[in-house]
C-alpha cells in the first residue's frame, strides 16, 4: 500500500466516526491548550522578574559581612564572631582597577516627619555614588553630595511617594525633615522607580552612611555595592574584592555575590516554577492519550472484519500496523494543533484582560506541544495498532 493511500484511508477512518473523533480530539486539544496557558503564564512572570532585576543594570556585585559558604571542619581556637564592613571598607574597594562606583549600604525603618505631617517608612544609608550603582534618577533639587563619610551632612533625598505624602504638591527643597530623633534637611527628590519584587523604592528616604549608621547605632554596614566596567570580567573583580578584603580583616568572613550569580540562581528557581506549572497541564495530555487508547482499542474491535479483509487480500502486517498509528498520530497531531490555537488565544486573552499578569509564549514551547501529543498518540496507538496486526485473518473473517 502506498503512504498516501495509507493516509487517505486514516482520514476516512476518523471521518467515519466524527463525534468519537472530535470527542478524542478535544481530550488532546484541552491538554495542549493548559500546557500552554501555564507555561506562558510561568515564563511571562519568569520575564518579568528577570527584567525587575536587572534593571538597575547587569555588572553590580554586592558584598556582605559574614560568610554564607562554608567548607571543610570548622577551625578550633579561632573566634567565630564577624567583622563587620566598615565605611574603611568601602574606600579601600572604591580604589580597585576596574571598580566604576560604589556606595555602602545601611537601612532601617523609621519614622518620617515633617510638614506636620508624620509617616514611618525605610531609610537607606548611601552616599553620592548610590545613583549610578543603582541607575536612580533625580527628579528635582540634587542627590548627596561628594563629602567625606565621616563628616557628611544632614541632608536627606526623598523619593517621590513619601514626598507626596509629606509636602503633597509643594515644594519640599530646603525643608527640614525629622527622621528618628535627627533632623535633616531636604535637598532632592528621586523620580519615580516603581516597585521591585515587591519593594517599593518610591517610598523611602536616603541619607549619608554615616549618619545612618549613627541613627540605628550600628558598628557596620549591611552591604556594599559597586559596579564595574563592562569589559572587565566579574569573576576578577570579585577576586581583587576577595583579596582586599582578606588583608583588612585577616580571614574570609564576608561574602561576595555578583549579578550573575544571583541571575543564574534566580532563573533555575524560575525554569522549576515552568517546568512544575507545565507539567500540571501535562496531566490533562495523559488524560487525552488514555482516550486514543480507549478509542483506537474500540476502533480495532468494529473493524476486525475489515482487517482481516486487508489481510485476506495479501496486506502486510506492518502496513495495517502503520494504518492504525496513523490514525491515532492524526488525531493527536489536529488535537493538538487546535490546543495550540486555544492556548496561545486564552493567554492572550488573559494578558489583554489582565495586563498587568506578563504572559509570554515563545515559540519553541509550540513546536514542543506539538511534538508532545504527536508522540502521545503515537505511543498511546501501538497497543490498539499491534492487536490489529496480529489478528487471524481467517478469525477476523468469522467474526465479522
Amino acid at each position: 500500500m502506498r503512504f498516501r493511500d495509507g493516509i487517505r484511508l486514516a482520514l476516512r477512518a476518523i471521518t467515519a466516526q466524527r463525534l468519537r473523533s472530535f470527542l478524542t480530539l478535544l481530550g488532546i486539544s484541552v491538554g495542549i491548550a493548559a500546557v500552554i496557558l501555564l507555561t506562558s503564564i510561568g515564563e511571562g512572570i519568569h520575564r518579568f522578574v528577570l527584567a525587575e532585576f536587572t534593571q538597575f543594570g547587569t555588572n553590580v556585585i554586592d558584598v556582605v559581612p559574614g560568610k554564607v559558604k562554608t567548607s571543610g571542619p570548622a577551625p578550633t581556637g579561632i573566634p567565630t564572631s564577624v567583622r563587620p564592613l566598615t565605611l574603611d571598607d568601602a574606600r579601600a574597594l572604591a580604589h580597585l582597577p576596574g571598580v566604576e562606583a560604589l556606595s555602602p549600604v545601611v537601612w532601617g525603618n523609621s519614622e518620617v516627619g515633617g510638614n506636620g505631617r508624620l509617616r514611618r517608612t525605610t531609610v537607606y544609608g548611601v552616599n553620592a555614588a548610590m545613583i549610578k550603582v543603582f541607575s536612580v534618577k533625580v527628579g528635582s533639587g540634587q542627590f548627596l553630595p561628594e563629602e567625606e563619610a565621616d563628616t557628611a551632612r544632614a541632608f536627606v533625598v526623598l523619593g517621590p511617594k513619601l514626598k507626596a505624602e509629606l509636602f503633597g504638591a509643594a515644594n519640599p527643597l530646603g525643608a527640614r525633615v525629622r527622621i528618628g530623633s535627627m533632623q535633616f534637611r531636604v535637598i532632592g527628590v528621586l523620580e519615580a522607580k516603581g516597585q521591585v519584587l515587591g519593594v517599593d523604592l518610591d517610598d523611602t528616604a536616603y541619607i549619608p552612611a554615616a549618619r545612618a549608621l549613627e541613627l540605628y547605632n550600628r558598628d557596620g554596614l549591611m552591604e556594599i555595592h559597586l559596579t564595574y566596567a563592562e569589559d572587565m570580567p566579574p569573576a576578577g573583580v570579585a577576586e581583587a574584592i576577595k583579596t582586599v578584603l582578606k588583608a583588612r580583616h585577616g580571614r574570609e568572613d564576608f561574602t561576595i555575590t555578583t549579578q550573575q550569580d544571583m541571575l543564574r540562581t534566580l532563573s533555575s528557581i524560575l525554569d522549576i516554577l515552568t517546568m512544575a506549572v507545565g507539567a500540571l497541564g501535562g496531566i490533562s495530555l495523559l488524560v487525552g492519550g488514555v482516550g486514543i487508547v480507549t478509542i483506537m482499542t474500540i476502533a480495532v474491535t468494529e473493524r476486525t472484519g475489515e482487517i482481516g479483509l486487508m489481510v485476506a487480500l495479501g496486506a502486510r502486517r506492518r502496513t495495517i500496523l502503520a494504518i492504525f498509528l496513523g490514525e491515532a498520530v492524526a488525531l493527536s497531531a489536529v488535537g493538538g494543533v487546535l490546543g495550540l490555537f486555544l492556548g496561545m488565544s486564552l493567554a492572550q486573552l488573559i494578558h489583554i484582560l489582565l495586563p498587568a499578569l506578563p504572559v509570554h509564549t515563545p515559540l519553541g514551547f509550540v513546536f514542543l506541544a506539538e511534538a508532545v501529543a504527536i508522540c502521545i498518540g503515537l505511543i498511546a496507538g501501538v497497543l490498539p495498532a499491534r492487536r490489529a496486526a496480529t489478528l487471524n485473518a481467517v478469525e477476523a473473517l468469522r467474526a465479522e
